[in-house]
């Protein structure tokens, strides 16, 4: 397995963000679409900013192109669009994973919700597949067996998984572990984030309230934290990474904390630790 970062979580312009993380011996980045290069952002510009990247040792592990819920809710016509140039831009920068947070599934087909979900998502994995990339959903508002059974009914090649082990502690209150066995079939990414849940919570009002009539739920029903002090059993889940033959990335995010730097330090040595890269 290779170790990558998500280059935002640095919170520094992009030029010092690579360099930290060639500076920390960091395999890849993943970058978010909108930030890390705009848009509208043409040819011409997407391969000066690979070049610049792998002039610095590194690659793209994934691109992020997550516009919230209501592409995927609302049948967003601009955004399903977006989203699809996404996919053919990060071809161009070398990596054919983009990946996005979907909305969370209502737990029956027969409502609007499902529909919506259903049609956007089977759209944009058709368009993945076409291009030869993969539509990576990550894991975390419900249940791996769940989510298999969405990816399963949508019957595509080119949808896939983001599997991030701490959402699905934190959101769902899933095992991580045995997640990796249920979605094993399309998993092309993983991030590596640590949490815990404070108190069991309904992931509708905390990821799209609005979709289902729901009162929006506060953030303190989470707790990220560094890598290795959450609730994922870590030498379990890696194992398991290696059980079912992944050799993709392991990226770290790290979405709070007064010291980025610091818990991205930690966190590389955290994973070498357990031999990853061996």
């Amino acid at each position: 397995m290779k170790i990558g970062v998500v280059l935002e979580s640095f919170r520094k312009p992009l030029s010092e963000a690579v360099a930290a993380a060639k500076a920390l011996g960091l395999n890849g980045i993943q970058a978010y679409a909108g930030q890390a290069f705009p848009f509208d952002a043409d040819s011409g510009q997407l391969a000066a900013l690979r070049r610049f990247v792998e002039g610095e040792g590194l690659r793209f592990s994934a691109i992020c192109g997550d516009f919230g819920c209501a592409m995927y809710y609302e049948r967003d016509r601009a955004m399903i669009d977006r989203e699809k140039r996404i996919l053919e831009m990060a071809k161009e920068l070398g990596t054919n994973i983009v990946t996005t947070h979907i909305g969370v599934l209502p737990g029956t087909k027969d409502c609007v919700q499902y529909e919506s979900m259903y049609t956007v998502c089977r759209e944009l994995a058709e368009f993945a597949k076409q291009t030869g990339g993969h539509f990576a959903v990550e894991t975390g508002p419900e249940r791996a067996d769940v989510l298999k059974e969405f990816l399963d009914d949508l019957g595509s090649d080119g949808v896939a998984v983001n599997l991030d082990p701490a959402n699905l502690v934190m959101c769902a209150g899933d095992d991580p572990v045995q997640a990796v066995y249920t979605l094993r079939d399309y998993i092309v990414h993983t991030h590596a984030k640590d949490g815990r849940q404070c108190r069991s919570f309904d992931t509708k009002a905390f990821y799209a309230p609005q979709y289902y009539g729901l009162q929006q739920c506060g953030w303190d029903v989470i707790r990220e934290e560094p890598l290795g002090r959450g609730g994922v059993d870590w030498k379990r889940y890696l194992n398991a990474l290696r059980e079912i033959g992944y050799q993709g990335f392991l990226t770290i995010e790290r979405e709070c904390g007064e010291d980025p730097l610091k818990d991205i330090g930690d966190a590389v040595r955290f994973l070498d630790s357990y031999g990853v890269r061996e």
